[in-house]
């Protein structure tokens, strides 16, 4: 069973390295610089984590932590990178996106931060547990907001923003339902999951690399005024929602 961790782990470092080799080639660091920065981040950890494992175990706890909150700050501009890519002919909808989704995403930064001190990595550990089940869940909202916008004018996301886009909502899902799982079923999925999540993330691996393999010109949209003012009107009223909410909970001083 470890060989077949190390199996599914060196096979994940090696298509995150050659989906960073052809996104150098094809030029798309420029056009999805966080993506890509984020997943050389996911790289670096695994080879780092895997070295940690096998030859300092005894700090790997501290390890995944420490870098499992980083992966969670770096990962979430990966929504934003979206949103700019997406909006980028339509400039008042994505400044008011921008807009929302930093007080969204610092809401749900600063509340991580208030869990109560227990030790650094304890700390460190419940904070990152609640950041990401609140982030995920935000993150889906987000992209189910932009999926049904484009899906509803018929505006093009292109080949390659559309592979990013629907591999990390494979991603975002596939957290929350282990969220789900670990909630109600600890006990029952325990054995198993520490093999299941890895398989799926290959499984987003083989999304981004079919999806980014080839550079593909962004497709051209035509401004349309009724966009933007749909948009805006829908993002005015997400936000009117979102102070409700945070106020509700005590957030809005922190927010």
């Amino acid at each position: 069973m470890v060989m077949l961790s190390v199996m599914i782990w060196s096979v994940g470092v090696f298509l995150e390295i050659l989906l960073l080799v052809r996104g150098f080639q094809e030029k798309l660091f420029g056009q999805f610089p966080v993506f890509y920065l984020y997943l050389l981040f996911v790289m670096v950890n695994d080879v780092v984590s895997m070295c940690v494992y096998r030859w300092a175990s005894n700090y790997y706890f501290q390890v995944y932590w420490v870098t499992q909150f980083l992966s969670l700050a770096i990962g979430s501009g990966i929504i934003f990178e979206i949103y700019r890519v997406a909006l980028r002919s339509f400039p008042g909808a994505a400044r008011m996106t921008r807009c929302v989704l930093l007080i969204v995403f610092g809401a749900i930064f600063a509340n991580a931060l208030t869990i109560p001190w227990d030790g650094v990595f304890r700390w460190l550990a419940a904070a990152t547990i609640t950041l990401e089940r609140n982030l995920r869940i935000v993150q889906a909202l987000a992209i189910l907001t932009l999926a049904l916008l484009f899906s509803w004018y018929a505006i093009p996301f292109g080949k390659n923003l559309k592979g990013i886009l629907f591999g990390y909502s494979l991603f975002v899902g596939l957290s929350i339902v282990q969220f789900t799982l670990w909630r109600y079923s600890r006990e029952q999925i325990k054995p198993f999951w520490s093999y299941a999540q890895p398989v799926c993330y290959l499984l987003v691996m083989g999304v981004w690399i079919r999806a980014l393999w080839f550079a593909v010109p962004l497709p051209k949209i035509n401004p349309d005024p009724q966009i933007e003012s749909d948009y805006e009107l829908l993002i005015a009223t997400t936000r009117d929602q979102f102070r409700k909410t945070l106020a509700r909970l005590g957030w809005a001083a922190r927010a």
